[in-house]
């Protein structure tokens, strides 16, 4: 349970949920040409969680004298583990991860694309070092990787494809696509919240959040006023692509849409730490449902 606890493990189910979604609730159900064989599928799958679950880890030994101040009597490395075996456990999941993805790079014969793994690596170890102390770019660098678990399905399952079944994989392709910038945005809203949860220890240690220049109230405003911008992107979206696609229409104002103006209602008058707190988990479920509207979408298309 204390391995479960370190790497965050209802996180990486989200992740495994996501990719199983759009591979299988997705793609082979709509019987659109994949690359991926299903034993290349788990590769993929178990090199992103490794991946992952490297990135929280570096982050929790980055964050212990912050966490000390937010979390009192919390803690996110937990026992028995130190931060030296935290740190190792770090590397063995970090050079697991990097190599699964370049063994099935290797299968596959898209040795160039191992890069990414690589690059994910790389920005996630540099977040937790420097970028997170700098206002909103740490923000934008952890919500790029975790739109990046869609992204990279459409890296190694659709594009080695696109040359030969072109026609039939543009719009699945531009569908992902906008799925990852919807999960990019709603992660880039929570990480401002987090903020707001985790100033005092941030400003302790010298990290520079929102928050911290703008101060609290203003910040749980300022979300609100963002949340806004996503309700109209995401009715305007609806209005052109899916006003023919009815259920999903209604699952996607129902489902995403009124919890957004929820959370915009509570972002406004919020000044409470368990505020902040109630905050975060809207949004952590309105991301979760935002990704099951892919499975309502695949039911009205096949049905």
């Amino acid at each position: 349970m204390a391995l479960l606890h370190l790497i965050r493990f209802k996180n990486l189910l989200m992740i495994l949920l996501t990719q199983v979604l759009v591979h299988y609730g997705f793609l082979k159900a709509l019987d659109i040409p994949v690359a991926l064989t299903d034993l290349q599928f788990l590769l993929l799958v178990v090199a992103t969680l490794c991946i992952a679950a490297a990135g929280y880890i570096i982050n929790d030994i980055n964050d212990v004298e912050s966490d000390r101040i937010n979390k009192p009597v919390k803690t996110y490395i937990p026992k028995p583990f130190s931060e030296s075996a935290a740190f190792n456990l770090y590397l063995v999941f970090n050079v697991s991860g990097v190599g699964l993805g370049f063994l099935l790079s290797y299968q596959m014969g898209l040795t160039n694309f191992a890069t990414v793994f690589v690059l994910i690596s790389a920005l996630l170890y540099v977040y937790a070092n420097f970028l997170k102390r700098v206002i909103l770019v740490g923000n934008l660098v952890v919500s790029i990787a975790v739109a990046a678990s869609i992204f990279i399905l459409i890296i190694y399952d659709m594009l080695p494809l696109l040359n030969q079944y072109r026609e039939e994989l543009v719009t699945p392709v531009s569908v992902l696509r906008d799925y990852a910038l919807f999960a990019l945005m709603l992660n880039f809203l929570r990480e401002i919240i987090k903020d707001i949860e985790d100033a005092k220890g941030d400003y302790a240690v010298g990290i520079q959040s929102l928050p911290i220049a703008l101060g609290l109230e203003r910040t749980s405003k300022l979300s609100a006023y963002i949340a806004v911008v996503y309700i109209f992107t995401i009715l305007g979206y609806i209005y052109v692509w899916l006003q023919t696609n009815v259920w999903t229409s209604i699952y996607l104002v129902a489902a995403v849409v009124v919890p957004l103006v929820y959370f915009c209602i509570k972002a406004r008058y919020a000044d409470k730490q368990a505020h902040y707190t109630h905050l975060s988990s809207v949004l952590k479920l309105i991301m979760f449902l935002g990704i099951l509207s892919l499975g309502v979408l695949t039911l009205t298309l096949k049905f």
